[in-house]
């Protein structure tokens, strides 16, 4: 394992410039240009960090010292995310993108923050108020993760402010940061779940169906911000879409895994302003969505059922695939996400889509069943659901999927195929429960290999997916 770079482990005691905190925090902030997105730290013990997205200042600071005490009360960490900006108003677009990145941040190393923050004789038991376990996470994660000095973290969150109530006076906090750093656990799974911030029985899991020798290469990829990834439109402009954005100063690179897959490469998000993505020629959609809205095999004229639709990712896709000739019906139990999808279909015109209560599966060449899952191949953008999971959330997770697949089969006619998806890297959602459909149903048989979309190979979330056949009668032999 690499020890601590000496920049950041092995610097002096801290010595606090003197004067007014409004000067520092005019000096420092002047000086808060964002990191450069391809940079790294090293924090020790082979802790690989990431770069500071955004501009780090006092306001923003506050804003996800604010937003993770939320998240600390139980609020959904995108919630408690949404509510710190619409209060932090005066917030410019990089301080905006900072506070998104370091909330998401101080969920992803909760783990790490907490064992420092113990070793520094400050655990969570002690602190008398959740503001207090905020400013610390915060402290300790701008130090050790991003490399920030004690001086510039004091000038981001020292008093007076910004975030009261607060018992933790600053030469605590500075201490907090001088202590030396604990060694991790020997034993090598709760080593990875120490170093990685996760749960020990979700790597386990994780382990269970991660690529033998691969598990701490997945964990750190899903540790890691979210790319942005869009599908050009219509298929096969790819190219042209690419300089258009060229043209427009919005950096991006083809995607090799699929034809019209592209990736913003910076963290500007411009594009979101961008003629391309206004006028219908670029949606968002992660590579993983897009591999398995592909898995279907969808050809101009066919009829499709997407039985989980959401937000109509996948169905805006499917639709683009069969074209004006064919038909795509998209369902879901949840009206409010099917209202946006939509939404969706309206603004691009895609006719070929329609919302049915009950579609009509014995009409569909093609079923799609993006089911209800952990999410656990997407924690890049959630990280705080990794903390509330549970194996027997996992466990009901895969009877409902189960459950869906057994609905959806009953209705499908023979020659159908039904595409199985999850944004899940766990066996007990993806393999299990497809070899578990098969024995159900002997009618059945696995069409082609299954996809497995893993996030430290393709730069994207965690996603798998199985096309499932359906024949006239059992079939014999499924080598």
């Amino acid at each position: 394992m690499q020890a601590y770079t000496k920049s950041v482990r092995e610097r002096a005691p801290l010595r606090l410039k003197k004067g007014p905190l409004s000067k520092l925090v005019d000096e420092a902030d002047s000086k808060s240009a964002p990191v450069d997105p391809g940079s790294r730290f090293e924090s020790g013990e082979g802790h690989s960090t990431h770069a500071v997205v955004g501009r780090p200042t006092r306001s923003a600071a506050t804003a996800v010292v604010k937003a993770h005490v939320a998240v600390l009360d139980g609020k959904p960490l995108r919630a408690a995310l949404s509510e710190a900006l619409d209060q932090a108003e005066r917030l410019g677009g990089s301080e905006r993108r900072f506070v998104a990145f370091a909330v998401r941040e101080l969920s992803r190393h909760q783990r790490l923050l907490e064992l420092w923050a113990r070793s520094a004789g400050h655990p969570a038991s002690k602190l008398q108020l959740q503001e207090d376990e905020a400013l610390l996470r915060y402290a300790l994660w701008r130090h050790h993760v991003t490399g920030a000095t004690a001086e510039r973290v004091v000038v981001e969150i020292g008093l007076p402010g910004p975030v009261r109530p607060r018992s933790i006076p600053d030469n605590v906090l500075v201490r907090a940061l001088e202590a030396p750093r604990p060694p991790l656990p020997p034993e090598p799974l709760e080593r990875a779940a120490t170093q990685h911030s996760f749960p020990g029985w979700l790597v386990d899991a994780i382990g269970r169906a991660a690529p033998t020798g691969e598990l701490e290469a997945v964990l750190a990829a899903l540790n890691l911000e979210p790319t942005l990834t869009l599908r050009a439109r219509p298929a096969g402009t790819r190219a042209e879409v690419l300089a258009q954005l060229a043209s427009l100063g919005v950096a991006a690179e083809a995607c090799d895994e699929l034809p019209d897959a592209l990736r913003i490469t910076d963290d500007r998000r411009a594009v979101f302003d961008s003629g391309p993505l206004k006028n219908g020629r670029l949606q968002v959609m992660d590579l993983g969505s897009q591999q398995l809205a592909a898995l279907c095999q969808v050809t101009p004229g066919m009829t499709v059922v997407d039985w989980c639709s959401g937000a109509g990712g996948k169905a805006l896709a499917l639709a683009d695939a069969v074209g004006p000739t064919g038909r795509v019906f998209a369902h879901d139990s949840s009206k409010r996400r099917l209202s946006e999808a939509r939404r969706r279909a309206a603004e691009l015109k895609l006719r070929q889509i329609s919302f049915p209560d009950a579609p009509r599966l014995d009409l569909a060449q093609v079923i799609l069943v993006d089911a209800p899952c952990s999410g656990t191949g997407t924690l890049g953008r959630e990280p705080d659901q990794k903390w509330k999971l549970s194996a027997k959330a996992v466990a009901q997770f895969a009877q409902t999927q189960g459950e869906i697949l057994d609905e959806v089969a009953a209705g499908a006619v023979p020659g159908a195929v039904v595409v199985y998806g999850t944004c899940s890297v766990l066996r007990e959602e993806d393999e299990d429960v497809v070899e578990a459909f098969l024995a159900r149903h002997p009618d059945f048989s696995l069409d082609g290999g299954s996809l497995r979309v893993w996030p430290h190979r393709s730069r994207s979330g965690g996603f798998f997916g199985a096309r499932l056949k359906k024949h006239a009668g059992p079939v014999a032999s499924r080598a």
